[in-house]
């Protein structure tokens, strides 16, 4: 079955690390996911660029609305995520916590609607 990790961090906890810190935490997060990827968990794995970057939009009663930045006004904000294929859900949480990034934020792991189960 596929899941989702959606990876949730405060983009404070990323700023306060050293460059030392932050080159360690890229490698780890590189070498989980070849691990990942050797293990054939790993079908896709993708960082986003800083919530500053995003626009929210809206259509409500025909009329395009847009505001820029994330619609959450929250501490944590999406980061990346990480799509991968496991047993079951208890699996997929046992691959989502081994994520370098789970001590920086959170990770929501929720599975893959499949086109059978509707939308």
């Amino acid at each position: 079955m596929k899941y989702v990790c959606l990876v949730y961090f405060e983009g404070k906890a990323l700023a306060a690390l050293s460059k030392d810190e932050h080159d360690a935490l890229d490698r780890a997060c590189l070498a989980y996911n070849d691990e990942l990827e050797k293990s054939r968990h790993l079908l896709h794995v993708q960082a986003l660029q800083s919530p500053e970057n995003a626009v929210t939009v809206r259509v409500r009663n025909g009329k395009i609305s847009s505001i820029d930045g994330p619609f959450a006004e929250t501490k944590e904000q999406l980061g990346g995520f990480i799509l991968i294929e496991a047993r079951d859900l208890n699996e997929a949480i046992q691959i989502a916590v081994q994520s370098p990034l789970a001590p920086l934020g959170s990770l929501e792991v929720r599975p893959i609607q499949q086109r059978s189960e509707g939308v």
